[in-house]
């Protein structure tokens, strides 16, 4: 079993050693080099990084990677066994080869554990966090040119939880299909859209929605999935992060 699974990182950081971790330099395009595999060789879009972010990296290995499952973590951010608080031993939980072997032998797609919102929609979420627009016209494309992908759209919105990160593994043909779907989709809003307005946070827009596309994707054709824990690897200040939710929630 061929697995591969991206980590997407734009500067030098510690990697796994397990071979089927494949460090990729996102945005490689006009970069220094950093020893890592670069998202700017064959058929890439790598200059468009600071838009699409870790997605440049899924589409070179959707055109140039051959493997039989193919997925996407973060340096930063891994599929672990279990949560722990000490750094070193979320190092130690990240899951190993043999492991993957096992998990994808019995589930095609292995995807995060739910990001739940529990007082906000997967929409009013977004919006709290970013100009409405992108969402909204990316419902337009959708009712427009994959109107069979209306209804799963609509229900993905409506949930309190998501599938986040653009963090997943998926057998080869899945992932075939789920790109085929997802690039088309932020192709079309990226001729769409007009960013120029956008702080360059939320130019990152393509990034954004297309961590909410996953799941439409998955409702709409129904994919058996398993979900698993993922580690955050460094420190985190969760009273400023519940604190910064609820101001965009409250105060926009």
């Amino acid at each position: 079993m061929n697995i591969k699974i991206l980590v997407a990182a734009h500067k030098q950081y510690w990697m796994p050693e397990d071979s089927v971790y494949l460090p990729l330099h996102v945005g490689a395009e006009g970069k220094p080099d950093l020893g890592y595999t670069k998202d700017n060789t064959g058929d890439n879009i790598s200059a468009k990084n600071a838009h699409f972010c870790e997605l440049t990296g899924l589409y070179w290995a959707w055109k140039n990677l051959e493997a039989d499952y193919v997925g996407l973590v973060h340096y930063r951010r891994y599929f672990t066994r279990k949560e722990v608080r000490n750094i070193k031993a979320k190092k130690d939980q990240i899951l190993c080869g043999e492991e993957w072997e096992k998990l994808l032998s019995a589930h095609p797609v292995v995807v995060a554990d739910k990001r739940k919102y529990y007082i906000e929609t997967n929409r009013s979420h977004y919006n709290h966090a970013h100009p409405a627009i992108g969402l909204d016209e990316t419902e337009r494309i959708i009712k427009e040119k994959y109107p069979e992908y209306s209804a799963a759209f609509t229900t993905v919105m409506n949930r309190t939880w998501a599938h986040m990160f653009n963090m997943f593994v998926m057998r080869r043909d899945l992932f075939d299909a789920y790109c085929q779907w997802m690039f088309a989709v932020l192709f079309e809003l990226e001729k769409r859209l007009d960013i120029s307005s956008f702080d360059a946070y939320n130019s990152r827009v393509f990034g954004f929605v297309g961590e909410r596309l996953l799941d439409v994707w998955i409702e709409k054709n129904q994919i058996a999935y398993k979900e698993q824990n993922v580690s955050f690897m460094e420190p985190q200040n969760w009273i400023k992060k519940g604190g910064l939710f609820l101001k965009r929630k409250f105060f926009g």
